[in-house]
C-alpha cells in the first residue's frame, strides 16, 4: 500500500537515535490511524535486529504485569551481542504504565542487557503525566499528528482541495473513490473508537453523551467562536460550563478538537468565556456532517469554514505547545483567525478564502499590540498551497 512506502520524518530520528545507542527510552505520541505502528515497523526494519511488538489494545486495559511479561520475553532474547527492539503500542492504557517502565528501565541502565525499548500512545494527557511524573529524564518524545497537505500530496498525489475535504488520515485514503465507505471508516473507526473506547477507559466521565454531544457541537461549528453560555442552551443536561471545559479538554487530549482562548496579554492562560472550536482533522468534520465533496464545495461559505479550520489544524499538529500558544482574539466587532505567540514574537493571522471577510480585525489588532507580526494567508496574500505545504515551525521561526 502507498502509506508504507511513505517514511514520516520523526522515522530517521528515531533511527538515528538507536545507531547512536543514546542511553533513553523513544516514546511516540499521536493519534489514532496517523501512522505510529507503521512508523515503528519502519524503524524495526531499519534496526536489523530482532523486534518484538505488543499492542496493549484490549478491550479490559492490562495490568502492570501485562508490561513484565513482554519486557522479560524482550530480555530472554538478547545477549552474546545481541540487542532487541521492544515496541509497546498503546501502552498508557496500562494500569500502572508509568511506574512499571521506570522499574523495568533502570534496571536495564543497571544491567545493560542490549534492550531498546519503543513506547507509542494516543492520549496527550496520560502520556504526558506519565512521562514527566515517573519517566522525567528517561526519555526522547517523538510527534506523529495528523497528517498535513505536503504529506498527503507526497504519498497519494492529492491537491490541496482533496486534503481540505477528506483531511490527513492515510488509512482512509485508498477509500476517497467511495465516499460512504470512507465516511464509515471515519465515523467507525476513528470518531466512535476514540468516544467510546479510548477517553471513556482513560478518564472517569460522569456525563458520556454530554461528552458525545459537546464533539457533535464541535463539529457542526469548526472554527468558530461559541461562548460557553451558549453551548449550555444547545447541550442536553450540560451541568455548568467547568464541566463543558474539561470535557473540551479531554477531547483535545485525543487529539480531536480544541478550544481555543481569546489572547490577551497577560493573563493569556486563563480560560476565555468564548472558545474558538477548532478540529485537529478536517476529516472529522465532513465525515461527521455528511455533505458530499461536489455540495460542500459549492457552499462557500461553509468551505470557507473548512480552510479556516485547517489552517487552526495545521497549526496544532506542527507547532510545539510547549514554545508556541496558539489563540484566537476579538473585540466587539472586530476579529482575528489566529494568534500564535512565542516567548519572543507575536504573530496576528488571517485566512482569506473567498468569504470576503475584512481585514479591518487584523488593523484593530496590531492597533492594540503594535508589536505584533501580521501574516495573511490566501487573498493575494501568502498562497494557500504555499502555507500548507511550509512547516509552521519554520514560519513562526
Amino acid at each position: 500500500m502507498k502509506e508504507f512506502k511513505h517514511r514520516r520524518p520523526l522515522v530517521a530520528a528515531i533511527c538515528k537515535a538507536l545507531q547512536r545507542d543514546l542511553p533513553f527510552l523513544h516514546v511516540i505520541i499521536g493519534p489514532r490511524q496517523v501512522g505510529k505502528t507503521t512508523a515503528a515497523q519502519q524503524v524495526a526494519a531499519a534496526w536489523g535486529d530482532e523486534t518484538i511488538f505488543a499492542a496493549a489494545d484490549a478491550p479490559l486495559p492490562p495490568g502492570p504485569e501485562w508490561i513484565h511479561a513482554q519486557w522479560e520475553n524482550a530480555l530472554s532474547r538478547c545477549g552474546k551481542g545481541r540487542k532487541v527492539l521492544l515496541v509497546i503500542d498503546e501502552v498508557q492504557k496500562v494500569r500502572g504504565w508509568s511506574e512499571t517502565v521506570k522499574l523495568l528501565w533502570d534496571r536495564e541502565r543497571r544491567e545493560g542487557a542490549g534492550l531498546k525499548v519503543l513506547l507509542l500512545g494516543s492520549s496527550s494527557l496520560l502520556m504526558q503525566k506519565g512521562m514527566s511524573e515517573s519517566l522525567a529524564g528517561r526519555f526522547m518524545s517523538y510527534r506523529c499528528g495528523h497528517w498535513g497537505y505536503g504529506e498527503m500530496k507526497e504519498a497519494f498525489g492529492w491537491n490541496l482541495e482533496d486534503w481540505i475535504y477528506f483531511g490527513g488520515y492515510p488509512g482512509a485514503a485508498q477509500l476517497k473513490i467511495d465516499e460512504g465507505a470512507w465516511r464509515r471508516y471515519i465515523s467507525d473507526s476513528l470518531i466512535e473508537t476514540v468516544l467510546a473506547r479510548d477517553i471513556l477507559q482513560l478518564s472517569t466521565v460522569a456525563k458520556p453523551a454530554l461528552l458525545r454531544h459537546l464533539f457533535g457541537l464541535s463539529v457542526s461549528h469548526p472554527a468558530q467562536i461559541l461562548s460557553y453560555n451558549k453551548m449550555l442552551g444547545q447541550l442536553q443536561d450540560a451541568g455548568n460550563t467547568t464541566t463543558l471545559a474539561h470535557y473540551l479538554k479531554l477531547l483535545e487530549t485525543a487529539f480531536l478538537v480544541s478550544g481555543l482562548d481569546q489572547y490577551k496579554a497577560g493573563r493569556g492562560q486563563k480560560r476565555a468565556s468564548s472558545p474558538k472550536l477548532v478540529m485537529w482533522n478536517n476529516a472529522l468534520v465532513t465525515a461527521y456532517v455528511g455533505s458530499d465533496y461536489q455540495q460542500t464545495r459549492r457552499d462557500l461559505p461553509w468551505w470557507g469554514r473548512l480552510v479556516e479550520n485547517a489552517v487552526g489544524a495545521h497549526l496544532f499538529n506542527g507547532l510545539d505547545h510547549t514554545t508556541h500558544q496558539i489563540y484566537h482574539w476579538r473585540e466587539r466587532d472586530d476579529e482575528v483567525d489566529y494568534v500564535v505567540k512565542s516567548p519572543r514574537n507575536l504573530w496576528a493571522l488571517e485566512v482569506k478564502s473567498g468569504r470576503g471577510s475584512s481585514p479591518r480585525g487584523l488593523a484593530a489588532f496590531l492597533k492594540r499590540y503594535p508589536e505584533a507580526r501580521p501574516l495573511m494567508i490566501g487573498g493575494g496574500a501568502m498562497d494557500l498551497e504555499k502555507f500548507f505545504l511550509s512547516a509552521p515551525a519554520d514560519i513562526f521561526a
